[in-house]
């Protein structure tokens, strides 16, 4: 399910209907808004999934997002909505601690709202709450009514009697004793259980960059489906497009290619930010070659697989090599808890600007707790020749070309050949003394960049200047030049 949005506030449904309208790209089977308990609630359907929502019950949800054992959660029902209304009936909020997915919900009672996200926040959920309560899937939802919505806390719930509360939270854990043999297999063991919770029989999508991540989890669905088709986008050269054709080759895809120019990639900028809801400079940056690549699958499949997640699990950064030891844990934990406004918002509105949903499987919750486990010394292997994510690539030996499972990190906006382009056209649109006089915002938010302003500007255009843009996700280790 792909959209929701509602309120125990706003006076009639058509303010609800203008709230999905804004974000009605992220389905393409119409919307059902009905009124339950005094309150409204909306959802934006996608295509072949049936308006299940059901205004007669005492209690009414919403979802957006995948709830995988929902036949567990409550035993009997018929679909996750069901499972999700009649456990909610049951066992109030402790039902959510339960949930293996990536969601965003709501429930109407007799009591409330009630709303809650996933742990990571794969799945995007926005929010006003002031004496009474109204949210949206993307910030544009409430925002195109006159509200000031806040981004809604992943690991949280927020229950009409207790308030806000999180029931999980992503820390270190104490790591396991076990040779990296071991480690190795269980890892595979783990990722080929959570694709498959997202595979069916049928085709299925891959966004296919050529990395060690997005390789790995093309390859093992390869082996699950009968058929799986890889996309990648890039400027002319971009060396992404030379590893996706090897690895689409290498396992049999059908393998599809989008060529950028640097014109488009300007042209495209207004539409992105727009779907984006961002101004941060690494961020839009990396979107654009991925939103090309999200509107080129969209004709071919409706789901994906994306590689976002590995990176931050199993330490694939290259400023991770200069830190001790000892900080690594904690900075690993730092970075998975900043990827819900940054990364996996790209990843979101990528794929659901053309109704496409895109799953995370490195982020599957029992992918999320095993790598956790795993010692440091196994992800950034410094005996090895300080190699970045080994275990990882230890667990996909036999799958790959030795030349692919062994490609370092190359960011997305890296890879695709974006960064010169809009760096270089920031240079020329936007002059020292520019950049001096405004990159300080009105909330104090400090603009980085010269190309960060240019991105700023076209999301003022949209959004106007808003007096809090602390809703939008910052990368850490953006860089500072002015």
């Amino acid at each position: 399910m792909s959209g929701i949005a509602g309120s125990d506030a706003l006076p009639d449904t058509w303010c609800i209907e203008d709230a999905l309208k804004a974000i009605s790209h992220r389905g393409s089977n119409g919307t059902r808004v009905v009124e339950a308990n005094g309150i409204t609630l909306g959802q934006v359907w996608p295509k072949a999934q049936e308006h299940m929502m059901d205004d007669d019950d005492e209690v009414t949800a919403v979802l957006d997002g995948e709830v995988y054992n929902w036949h567990d959660i409550q035993p009997g029902a018929t679909s996750p909505l069901q499972a999700i209304e009649q456990a909610y009936g049951e066992q109030g909020s402790a039902f959510v601690k339960k949930i293996d997915g990536h969601f965003a919900l709501a429930v109407a009672s007799s009591d409330g709202i009630f709303l809650a996200r996933d742990p990571v926040g794969v799945v995007p959920l926005y929010y006003s709450s002031n004496g009474s309560v109204s949210f949206a899937s993307e910030f544009k939802g409430l925002h195109n009514l006159g509200m000031t919505p806040e981004e809604f806390p992943p690991g949280h719930y927020l229950d009409p009697h207790e308030g806000l509360v999180q029931y999980k939270e992503i820390s270190p854990v104490e790591p396991v004793r076990a040779s990296a043999r071991e480690l190795a297999t269980e890892l595979r063991h783990v990722l080929v259980t959570a694709i498959a919770k997202r595979v069916g029989g049928g085709a299925i999508g891959s966004w296919l960059s050529g990395g060690v991540d997005s390789s790995i989890l093309a390859a093992l669905a390869r082996r699950q489906t009968s058929e799986v088709k890889s996309f990648v986008a890039g400027l002319e050269g971009a060396p992404d497009l030379e590893y996706a054709r090897v690895v689409a080759d290498h396992i049999g895809t059908e393998h599809h290619e989008r060529i950028i120019s640097p014109k488009e990639l300007l042209e495209l900028l207004p539409e992105v930010i727009l779907h984006l809801e961002s101004f941060d400079a690494l961020l839009v940056r990396s979107s654009i070659a991925n939103y090309a690549v999200g509107k080129l699958a969209s004709k071919h499949v409706s789901t994906v697989l994306s590689g976002e997640g590995a990176d931050e699990l199993f330490a694939g950064y290259s400023y991770l090599e200069k830190l001790p030891p000892s900080a690594l844990p904690n900075e690993l934990i730092d970075i998975i808890n900043r990827l819900h406004n940054t990364a996996l918002q790209r990843v979101d509105r990528c794929s659901k600007g053309f109704g496409l949903i895109a799953h995370v499987p490195f982020l599957d919750c029992d992918v999320v707790s095993f790598a956790l486990s795993i010692p440091m010394r196994y992800k950034l292997n410094r005996d090895a020749g300080m190699v970045e994510k080994w275990i990882l690539r230890r667990a996909a030996e036999g799958l790959l070309p030795d030349h692919v499972l062994n490609r370092s990190k190359a960011k997305f906006w890296e890879g695709a050949g974006v960064k010169e382009v809009l760096r270089d056209h920031a240079d020329q649109t936007v002059s020292d003394a520019d950049f001096r006089r405004h990159c300080k915002l009105p909330d104090g938010t400090v603009l980085n960049t010269k190309e960060e302003l240019m991105y700023y500007r076209v999301f003022c255009e949209h959004f106007g200047e808003l007096t809090d843009a602390s809703f939008v996700g910052r990368t850490k280790g953006a860089p500072m030049t002015r």
